[in-house]
């Protein structure tokens, strides 16, 4: 029976994941929710309104006194580490995730790609590569588990640009923006200057399903009793990307997710493809 509190994290945390993640078996299924119970709680640090990089440091200070043998009365943080020598999830995975959560409270915007791919790696490619240890994966799934994890976050920066904009946030590179005259993505700038924000949108959406057809090839090294969580995410994810490709301009206007229905619809149809 897992965690109250560990439950409630993930669920508040992410509707997509969440609602996959009830595919998976009951023994992976804890797991997952022990995995990304920790990364939300850490995220919602940094991403509260004002940040709260006081409880940030002292999460992560209690966790690296959990990994050395001094028990923490955190649940999270403690059912993780547990998880962590249980199936060999590497220290220096988690060290590059924390990193990414402390740029959220040090830096604001990112000059190019490469930067923006370095944040990348510790907010959500390392989660990929944990997700393999998660599922029992060989090695060989470990460029696609990735590239998945990357596809997924950069479809979270197109669809977030506004919500980014109030903790004063830019993660699409600066060096992109100039290319379409944008100094910001302020609905004030972007409004007066539709074409180029649409056009903007659009190419860095052609991105990401580049990165998310070579995640998608990953597929092949998981089981199909396990696949069905994994495929339902994406195809969530691609679901949105294609919303926000239609009319970019709908990231001012809300939050774009799948509904729940659609999640389960959208199971639904994958157990039957796969099987």
């Amino acid at each position: 029976m897992i965690d109250s509190q560990i439950y409630n994290l993930f669920r508040k945390g992410s509707r997509t994941y969440f609602y996959s993640s009830i595919f998976f078996p009951s023994r992976v299924r804890n797991n997952v929710f022990i995995l990304y119970s920790f990364v939300r709680k850490a995220d919602n640090f940094v991403d509260s309104i004002p940040q709260d990089a006081e409880s940030f440091y002292k999460f992560k200070n209690q966790f690296e006194l959990s990994y050395k043998g001094t028990p923490s009365d955190d649940i999270v943080i403690e059912s993780f580490v547990s998880l962590m020598k249980r199936i060999s999830i590497k220290k220096e995975w988690v060290d590059s995730f924390l990193e990414s959560m402390e740029m959220d409270i040090t830096k604001h915007s990112y000059e190019n790609l490469n930067e923006s791919e370095n944040y990348m790696y510790g907010s959500a490619e390392v989660i990929g590569l944990m997700m393999t240890r998660v599922l029992c994966l060989d090695d060989e799934s470990i460029h696609s588990a990735r590239m998945l994890g990357r596809a997924m976050q950069y479809i979270n920066f197109l669809r977030d640009i506004n919500e980014d904009i109030a903790l004063k946030r830019l993660y699409i590179p600066m060096d992109i923006l100039k290319k379409y005259n944008l100094t910001s993505l302020s609905i004030e700038e972007t409004g007066a200057k539709k074409k180029e924000f649409a056009g903007m949108m659009r190419n860095e959406i052609k991105r990401y399903f580049d990165w998310q057809r070579e995640g998608e090839k990953g597929f092949n090294y998981i089981p199909k009793f396990l696949l069905i969580p994994i495929r339902t995410a994406s195809d969530m994810y691609r679901y949105t990307a294609g919303e926000i490709y239609k009319d970019p301009f709908v990231i001012y206007r809300k939050k774009v997710k799948p509904s729940i229905f659609r999640i389960f619809f959208r199971a639904l149809i994958n157990v039957i493809e796969i099987y």
